[in-house]
């Protein structure tokens, strides 16, 4: 279940280039202009009778089709951290390109984080590994997992793993995807391991190579064909 107050979103790194929702070839191409949308409030609208529309025990994706840290959403942020703190019964999945803006209209009353709040960071080479995840690690957050999505070249996180929940590594999809080299992603599955972290590899995107060849996925296969490796390690979890 996926929750967008906002809409609209712009490059912030290299993994943006080809993004399916606004890259070159993506349904929202040009869409730049951050707005409200009408499902704003949703997380505390209620009915007739004054129920909830989401129940609770849910996991909600947030702002997966933009930026939950974009500078145009600062404002809006404030009221959106009070209605995630509000509903303690739902899980809210938080991932971003723009860590650096973490601190960025936080409530006062975070402390050392909310317990039903997921702060996800995005990496899609080294070097912004090597930029984003200290940043990361030194905020104070609960829950935080890594999301290597678009997979890009071969990383290494080993040094950033202690006090990481989870990692998903993903393929980039679409049709100017950049190719996802198996052996890129068992490494990052070894360093897991090794961290004692969990690991989803999630979907090998449009361009998969394995074993030297390099196939071209069907949109509909690119998360069954990874499931089909079997190697990832979830012990129950699988965050989206």
């Amino acid at each position: 279940m996926n929750w967008e107050p906002w809409t609209g979103c712009y490059p912030a790194s290299d993994g943006c280039t080809y993004c399916y929702f606004y890259g070159l070839y993506a349904k929202r191409y040009g869409q730049n202009t951050i707005q409200k949308t009408d499902k704003f409030d949703w997380p505390v609208r209620t009915n007739k009778k004054g129920e909830y529309n989401i129940k609770g025990d849910k996991i909600l994706a947030t702002c997966f089709a933009t930026d939950f840290f974009l500078p145009e959403a600062d404002e809006w942020r404030i009221e959106a951290w009070q209605m995630i703190k509000k509903r303690p019964d739902i899980d809210f999945l938080i991932l971003t390109k723009r860590i650096d803006r973490f601190l960025v209209s936080l409530p006062n009353d975070w402390g050392n984080g909310y317990n039903n709040v997921n702060i996800g960071c995005t990496v899609e080479n080294q070097k912004l590994a090597d930029s984003r995840l200290p940043l990361f690690l030194s905020y104070p957050i609960k829950r935080r997992f890594v999301a290597c999505s678009p997979l890009l070249e071969s990383i290494d996180l080993s040094p950033y793993l202690s006090g990481i929940d989870h990692v998903t590594v993903s393929g980039e999809s679409g049709r100017e995807a950049r190719e996802c080299d198996y052996d890129w992603v068992l490494p990052i599955r070894e360093q897991c391991i090794a961290a004692d972290v969990t690991f989803w590899f999630k979907s090998t995107g449009s361009l998969f190579k394995k074993d030297g060849i390099l196939q071209k996925v069907n949109p509909f296969q690119q998360v069954n064909l990874a499931k089909e490796l079997d190697i990832s390690i979830l012990d129950g979890k699988k965050l989206f």
